[in-house]
């Protein structure tokens, strides 16, 4: 089983990355890969370091996200 507070995407072989739709084809690009079939959870990692750590939501978690990404909903610095 994997440790979920230090989650890597190499813990993750089966997982098909993709990049945001969103993404404009730049650096700043984070992917998903639906893992929910074989792990039930849907993974994030950053595109940069497709080997270094990914984040771990639920179904439920990762639904209601969506819409505030979608929609740009967070402050910039």
């Amino acid at each position: 089983m994997t440790d979920m507070n230090r989650l890597s995407a190499t813990d993750l072989p089966e997982a098909k990355w993709r990049k945001s739709s969103y993404s404009d084809g730049g650096e700043q690009c984070v992917e998903i890969a639906d893992t929910r079939p074989t792990r039930g959870f849907v993974a994030v990692r950053d595109s940069k370091d497709p080997n270094g750590p990914a984040l771990a939501f639920t179904e439920a978690a990762f639904t209601a996200f969506l819409p505030h990404a979608a929609h740009d909903h967070f402050p910039t610095a």
